[in-house]
């Protein structure tokens, strides 16, 4: 297939005349029909991106990415941030190549388990056993369910200002989309907010003797408070309850590797995955032998199932998580993430600068983790605006729901971005006084958590 050249489109109004084949929209109809949500993830949703956006990607290399019709584009967020490395990374891939040959699922565990679980553990001081899944809800389920066999306790505490912790039931049923979650589950989960010690301390009084675990992240856009980390975790102690660190996003994109290190925070549990194994699918339960034995066979206590799947340790997932980790000690991974995200950070705030737009475009976020927030013209967070500043950068293209870097993003990469940002903030200042209506092509995008479609 021809392969286009990277566009860089003028600003010239809404119409874009380089659209989607007729086989590339009958195929993404068809997804439609086929598919509950056209997809298997809800944050690539059709409603989650302008309608102009590719309707679908089939191939990426490095930090870009090409639709059907072998459209290019620069690519942020790469696979829900878990290509880190880049797509089809080539230590990753042999990796995995090679053990696939080898074949890829036995009747008994195999020695790349171990050699992958003594691996990831010396990038969590203080744990000291593992247990690989596929999905990140799979391995935060199970830390919940542990905490509530370890403590006797059946209320679970989340971080109410965090978007994401599982797919199942106990979390769930704290959003809109709570339809088919019976009120007795959802009555099973209470909340604190971030940087609020107060908060926790009103939960653990509220529910004294009840709380079996706080779950939370130890940073997103917004960086812990001196103290707070610290103090969740001494009332977990002093209340008795498990502190359990959702590392999804933090492990392998923070400083040292690890959210809990940089920080200095010894949970009793944590769970990691996306970053783990460059996007292919590998999740991972560590912590304290003490709980996570209670999930094994050497002890006295009630059996606790914990996570026991067909595919949870099939080779070439442990094989890419091996080769993965083993880059990003060899590499600069984790200096480079900072240095691309630094520079991608410099040079759109100053196009802000230059057209105006401080109060309107905000860039947040740690360096390698950096995503954008968009406002109407009372300041106020706008959907609408977010919707036409993805579809002006992709129509110069560059496509991503964030700026999250990966280690193959180059300084050319990041130069062509920040000039489709000055572009498209060209676009925005005008929407602003005109109306963005005038500007966006179709509907604007909504919140994956919503009640009603």
């Amino acid at each position: 297939m021809e392969t286009k050249t990277l566009r860089t489109k003028p600003a010239s109004g809404p119409a874009d005349d380089d659209s989607p084949s007729a086989a590339t929209r009958a195929l993404h109809e068809r997804a439609q029909d086929l598919i509950p949500g056209g997809g298997h993830t809800y944050a690539k949703g059709d409603d989650q991106y302008p309608v102009t956006a590719p309707p679908l990607l089939e191939r990426g290399a490095g930090s870009h990415v090409w639709d059907p019709d072998g459209r290019e584009f620069i690519e942020y967020g790469s696979g829900l941030r878990a290509v880190t490395l880049g797509h089809g990374y080539p230590a990753v891939v042999d990796a995995a190549a090679r053990e696939m040959a080898r074949g890829l699922n036995f009747v008994r565990p195999s020695p790349l388990e171990v050699r992958c679980a003594e691996a990831l553990l010396e990038w969590v001081p203080g744990a000291e056993m593992v247990k690989f899944a596929k999905n990140g809800s799979d391995v935060t389920t199970a830390a919940v369910k542990l905490a509530r066999a370890y403590t006797g306790r059946d209320l679970v505490a989340i971080c109410l200002d965090q978007p994401f912790f599982s797919t199942d039931d106990w979390f769930i049923g704290t959003t809109p989309m709570a339809a088919g979650i019976p009120a007795a589950i959802r009555d099973l989960t209470v909340g604190f907010h971030f940087n609020d010690l107060a908060s926790v301390d009103e939960v653990f009084a509220r529910y004294d003797g009840r709380i079996a675990c706080c779950v939370l992240e130890a940073a997103t856009a917004t960086e812990p408070a001196p103290g707070f980390l610290e103090g969740l975790g001494e009332r977990c102690r002093r209340g008795g309850a498990l502190l359990i660190l959702d590392e999804m996003i933090t492990g392998f994109r923070w400083p040292g590797g690890t959210a809990q290190s940089h920080y200095g925070l010894r949970p009793d549990l944590s769970t990691f995955g996306k970053a783990l194994a460059n996007g292919f699918p590998l999740s991972a339960l560590v912590g304290r032998r003490e709980v996570m034995n209670l999930g094994g066979l050497h002890h006295d206590r009630a059996r606790v199932f914990l996570l026991s799947t067909t595919h949870g340790a099939e080779s070439a997932s442990l094989a890419a998580g091996l080769a993965t980790m083993e880059v990003y000690r060899s590499a600069p991974v984790l200096e480079t993430l900072h240095a691309r995200g630094e520079r991608l950070r410099a040079g759109a705030e100053a196009a802000t600068r230059r057209h105006g737009l401080n109060g309107s475009v905000q860039i947040a976020g740690r360096a390698s983790n950096l995503i954008y927030i968009t406002r109407d013209r009372d300041g106020h967070p706008s959907q609408a605006f977010r919707t036409l500043f993805m579809q002006e950068m992709i129509r110069r293209g560059v496509i991503g729901p964030s700026f999250v870097v990966n280690y193959s993003h180059t300084e050319a990469d990041i130069d062509r971005t920040v000039a489709a940002i000055d572009e498209t903030l060209a676009v925005y200042a005008r929407a602003l006084a005109e109306g963005v209506e005038r500007y966006l092509v179709g509907r604007p995008v909504k919140p994956v958590m919503r009640g009603t479609n």
